[in-house]
């Protein structure tokens, strides 16, 4: 019976989730109260706050059941020490949260939500440090896959290759935003492919 009753309380958490993803994106997070969340859910408010202390905790833990497009870019990447190809391996790493971002459906509308209907709070701190993080572990990884290129001869060897790397994630941060917002407007993975082969070509004939 305690069992029964544990798998009835996490179905109605993740149908609470469900409701608060779909609320959120239809009117932004600002905007959404927890009555709204509740009845879209087809649950009683007292049950959202058994389940969540306030908006803000809904808010992270509807976060906390997806890797962010860096997060999962980083965590998926096979992290050789020393490439083979660093170059490809850096096309690799770019576009990998674009190719997850446009095949997984949650991943793209909580996305969606974190970036384009949410106005952070204090309460809310812990996902900005979250995405924080998980930006700087990407930037990391490419700054690591442009030194090696650097030391194979295939970049110029005074590049600034953080500086760089930085510009790489803007360019890939960039699309995520604008495609998200507006997906038809261009294909995703071809733009992406055909700016970030465009990118390494420059910094491979400029000097440094």
């Amino acid at each position: 019976m305690a069992r029964r009753t544990k798998e009835d309380a996490l179905a109605t958490r993740h149908r609470i989730l469900d409701a608060a993803e779909q609320v959120f994106e239809s009117q932004g997070v600002a905007r959404t109260s927890l009555q709204q969340v509740a009845a879209t859910a087809g649950v009683t408010r007292g049950a959202i706050y058994w389940h969540f202390k306030d908006k803000a905790e809904l808010f992270s833990a509807m976060m906390d059941r997806v890797l962010l497009p860096c997060e999962w870019a980083v965590d998926d990447a096979e992290l050789i020490e020393e490439e083979a190809d660093p170059l490809a391996a850096v096309i690799a790493l770019a576009l990998a949260p674009l190719e997850q971002l446009s095949t997984d459906e949650r991943l793209r509308r909580v996305f969606m939500i974190a970036m384009h209907f949410t106005e952070y709070t204090d309460e809310m701190s812990q996902v900005l440090t979250r995405c924080d993080e998980s930006v700087g572990r990407y930037i990391a990884e490419i700054d690591r896959l442009l030194r090696q290129a650097m030391r194979r001869g295939l970049l110029p060897a005074n590049l600034d290759s953080r500086a760089q790397a930085t510009a790489l994630f803007a360019m890939v941060d960039g699309l995520m935003h604008n495609w998200t917002r507006r997906p038809t407007a261009f294909a995703l993975l071809p733009v992406a492919r055909n700016g970030v082969q465009s990118f390494l070509r420059g910094l491979a004939q400029s000097t440094g």
